[in-house]
């Protein structure tokens, strides 16, 4: 259950690159939740490069967040049916709008009417970078999702995605407290402060003020990130996913969850190609297998590993 008087839920699916397979995993994560029975929206938020259409087997909505942001359409008024049974998209725009040409009264609505969405789970498929609109939709979300391969470049680009999606947040529970100026300048003097991560700015943080240390506690209780291993070729590459944790924890004083790996199969590919939903024409596959079990793993509510590293924290 989301915020109080909201039936459900809202997932973001981000990340610090493209080429992840973040909309694959959206769109699987999303049809898993629709078989189960409730109903599930999937957002379409890569506004310069909406697919999430083509990897359900749709052809383009006449209808997309042009609509929403132009001709002033109610974003329930532009949800089309997938096909999936209980399953539908908001599609992106295929107009020239990108997220840095939102502005923020454009954002706050946008917010509103995801949030008003009648729905059991609200996936947005965010598009890649850290612009702010994408760190603060990321911010919007229930369960905070990030889709990465195991190449170093793509976990380099998590990280600072990551680090990126920390650092807003923090700036805005010090820009919502009248803090700002107390964080923006603690972090120009972190030299003189020895502040070598934001692990050690928190910490520094902290200890500045009692006031400080409840509001941070407070703040961030609950607050954690998921993270998943995609295009996984060998048993090596599920260990990366497993040290993720471990980075984030020791750098950043992040709780992340690995919530699992999907492996490298050539049938997605050609499933991707050939327009077709790949989670209802391969169903013995065990790419589907792992899409399944690591949505399972996001959907528990609480979530035992992280009560589990609250406890140990």
């Amino acid at each position: 259950m989301g915020e109080s008087g909201r039936k459900g839920e809202i997932w973001a699916v981000g990340g610090g690159k493209g080429g992840t397979g973040k909309s694959f995993v959206t769109s699987g994560m999303g049809t898993h939740l629709a078989q189960k029975g409730g109903r599930t929206i999937l957002l379409d938020a890569d506004l310069g490069g909406a697919n999430l259409h083509t990897l359900l087997g749709m052809n383009r909505n006449r209808h997309s967040l042009s609509d929403f942001f132009d001709r002033k359409v109610p974003l329930s008024e532009i949800v089309a049916q997938s096909g999936i049974a209980n399953l539908e998209l908001i599609t992106g725009s295929f107009a020239s709008l990108d997220s840095e040409s939102i502005n923020h009264a454009q954002k706050q609505k946008l917010f509103r009417h995801i949030r008003a969405l009648d729905a059991d789970h609200v996936l947005i498929d965010l598009g890649a970078g850290s612009h702010i609109n994408t760190l603060d939709t990321f911010l919007l979300a229930d369960k905070m999702i990030v889709v990465t391969t195991p190449e170093i470049t793509s976990l380099e680009n998590m990280y600072q995605f990551i680090k990126s999606v920390y650092f807003r947040k923090l700036k805005l529970i010090f820009k919502a407290h009248n803090l700002t100026a107390t964080i923006q300048g603690t972090w120009k003097d972190r030299a003189t402060h020895n502040i070598r991560s934001l692990k050690e700015l928190i910490v520094h943080l902290k200890q500045s003020s009692d006031d400080i240390r409840d509001i941070l506690e407070r703040e961030m209780s609950g607050f954690v990130i998921y993270v998943v291993l995609n295009q996984v070729r060998t048993p090596k590459d599920i260990v990366v996913g497993e040290n993720l944790k471990s980075v984030c924890s020791n750098f950043l004083g992040l709780s992340v969850v690995y919530a699992g790996h999907s492996r490298h199969d050539e049938a997605v590919h050609r499933s991707i190609n050939n327009k077709e939903p790949f989670m209802l024409l391969n169903r013995f596959s065990p790419v589907v297998k792992e899409i399944r079990t690591l949505t399972e793993i996001i959907a528990a509510e609480p979530h035992p590993l992280f009560e589990k590293d609250m406890v140990n924290g």
